[in-house]
């Protein structure tokens, strides 16, 4: 079978799926199976897949077409420019986090060496992102589940010779139940992805989301402020006087947060490119 006619199928199949953006699915998906880039897809559309590529393509797609998430399926996931190895024990890196990234990077400015603790790192993303943009940082990071900080670990061993400058810091991660155990008053910043979505919240959720991802790196409790209710008064003690907890979250609890911050200051709400209140930063006074 051609090429197109296998990438043409593959879009068919998965728009009948109602699978979202199957175009670019199957882009990806083929791109994984070939070991190619999209530009190759476009140049060599007349190209014969062999009876194996046919097979593992198929393989492929019926996952998707299930609902497992196409990350899982590739084993890969891109944030901040870098190529971050991800499974089912750890969420997928999205575009949305890098909101967190740009805030800290804003606050770090002035700061020669920063003390920055990642809270609940799951991929490791976040810690590395900062990583390449901050060489003169100091780097934890916190997991509760050892097989997240499996990925995070292989992620920076891949990732620090490949992206970052000779002198890049070398991240610590330890397994923690947030920043139980963290010496307090020794960081610049706390920042943090935590689960924020409440239970009640759950049919709002996309379903692969709910399905495949891992549910403790998504759901809070019954409120969704369950684990940002614990890990506000700990980034208190943890931080220096004067540093900043910088934390994701989602519209509907950002009224919230900011309560449970109000004996912060400079407490600040950061939107995405669509309007929704998506970081939340606070000062330690």
């Amino acid at each position: 079978m051609l090429l197109k006619d296998s990438l043409r199928a593959a879009i068919e199949r998965l728009t009948i799926a109602q699978v979202g953006s199957p175009r670019l699915n199957a882009e990806l998906l083929l791109m994984f199976v070939l070991d190619r880039d999209r530009a190759y897809l476009h140049a060599h559309p007349e190209r014969e897949l062999n009876p194996e590529e046919i097979s593992h393509y198929e393989q492929v797609l019926a996952k998707r077409a299930s609902g497992i998430p196409a990350q899982y399926i590739t084993g890969h996931q891109e944030f901040w420019g870098m190529d971050f190895i991800v499974s089912p024990a750890v969420l997928i890196p999205r575009p949305e986090t890098e909101h967190l990234i740009e805030t800290v990077l804003s606050l770090a400015r002035e700061i020669r060496h920063p003390r920055i603790v990642d809270v609940g790192t799951g991929s490791g993303c976040i810690s590395l992102a900062l990583a390449k943009e901050l060489p003169q940082a100091e780097i934890q990071a916190t997991d509760i589940s050892p097989a997240a900080l499996e990925i995070a670990q292989a992620n920076a061993a891949r990732l620090q010779p490949q992206v970052f400058l000779e002198h890049a810091p070398v991240i610590q991660f330890y397994e923690r139940d947030l920043l139980e155990g963290v010496v307090p008053v020794s960081f610049d910043f706390v920042v943090s992805n935590p689960p924020y979505v409440g239970e009640s919240e759950a049919d709002q959720v996309w379903l692969e989301v709910r399905k495949y991802e891992p549910r403790n790196a998504v759901f809070a409790g019954p409120t969704g402020l369950e684990i940002i209710e614990r890990l506000i008064p700990q980034a208190h003690e943890a931080l220096k006087p004067g540093g900043w907890l910088v934390m994701e979250i989602s519209g509907t609890i950002a009224d919230s947060v900011s309560r449970l911050l109000e004996n912060w200051s400079s407490v600040s709400l950061i939107q995405d490119l669509q309007g929704i209140s998506r970081v939340i930063s606070a000062r330690k006074n």
